[in-house]
């Protein structure tokens, strides 16, 4: 009978182990303006809660940092988007987002994959943050997948591996296009443009006509170029995740 406790004993603890290592990490911008325009921005609420429903919904834990920790200015507030009212409802989830960890208190070992969502407001704090880049190598060399949608890539065009390559570099990636963001007459106003500052590092950049879903896989790097493509990254992230598993 002490042996089969201890087998159950056993059993219970690999399946505690597994359960706390289906954790995904979400980063969200800190940044609340669009350039000198007094246009507030923050994340796309979108690009939060469509790839977290999947995920959620799979059975992953999402924690959430920002470059500053605390609550995360939140843009395209739309609640007629049944998933979006979802996640906002959802009391753990809501707290969570409203109380971002900061990058010092993230364990990249804690994590499978990362996400970065977007929103304009990741173009002003995503980029240059190393600290968050830091914990996406980390999560990357540590054979994770790493996503990021619309202007999420933001927090990816500047990774360097282990190996001093950019991360992009050589591997098909999309992202807000140069013509999206003339479209939203933001060209001028964003600190860079996204498409050519991956190209610069070595991206393949893949394309769709302006806000039309688009997402790519390539090398446990999942993007999608807008809104539009947020749910499908989050099943292109979780495709990544279920093949690293078998």
């Amino acid at each position: 009978m002490s042996c089969n406790n201890k087998n159950n004993s056993e059993k219970s603890t690999v399946k505690t182990e597994t359960k706390e290592l289906k954790k995904i990490l979400f980063v969200v911008t800190s940044h609340s303006e669009k350039g000198n325009t007094g246009e507030k921005t923050g994340y796309y609420l979108g690009e939060v809660s469509h790839p977290w429903n999947v995920l959620h919904t799979a059975g992953y834990e999402i924690d959430f940092v920002s470059p500053k920790g605390g609550k995360a200015p939140v843009d395209a507030f739309d609640m007629t988007d049944s998933i979006n009212k979802k996640f906002w409802d959802n009391n753990i989830y809501r707290n969570k987002i409203e109380n971002t960890k900061k990058p010092n208190e993230v364990n990249p070992n804690d994590y499978l994959a990362i996400h970065y969502a977007g929103g304009h407001g990741a173009m002003w704090d995503f980029a240059d943050n190393t600290e968050i880049a830091e914990i996406a190598k980390q999560i990357y060399e540590n054979n994770g997948v790493v996503s990021a949608v619309c202007h999420g890539p933001a927090g990816i065009v500047n990774i360097k591996l282990n190996n001093g390559s950019y991360l992009v570099d050589g591997k098909k990636v999309n992202a807000f296009t140069n013509e999206e963001e003339a479209k939203v007459k933001l060209e001028h106003v964003v600190p860079f443009l996204l498409e050519n500052q991956l190209i610069a590092h070595g991206a393949i950049f893949e394309k769709s006509a302006p806000f039309t879903e688009h997402v790519v896989a390539d090398q446990r790097l999942v993007t999608g170029q807008n809104p539009q493509s947020a749910h499908s990254v989050g099943e292109a992230t979780l495709k990544e995740l279920q093949r690293l598993n078998k």
